[in-house]
């Protein structure tokens, strides 16, 4: 039996391998996750946006001005 010794080009490839899968994970999940938060704050901003206008309209007085 022969042991095959195991070089630094080895190592280097293997871990090259591994960081290429892992990156463009990354990458993947990256895009994901910024279209759900640009979605998430175009919500929020609506729905601030809308509780503003009810509240603008409870509190605004409706005043009515007749001519003589």
């Amino acid at each position: 039996m022969t042991e095959a010794k195991i070089t630094r080009d080895d190592l280097e490839a293997g871990i090259r391998q591994l960081q290429g899968g892992a990156r463009q994970k990354v990458v993947d999940k990256k895009k994901a996750i910024a279209t759900a938060a640009g979605i998430g704050a175009a919500l929020l901003l609506v729905t601030v946006f809308m509780l503003g206008r009810r509240a603008g309209n409870k509190r605004t007085a409706l005043v009515e001005i007749r001519r003589l």
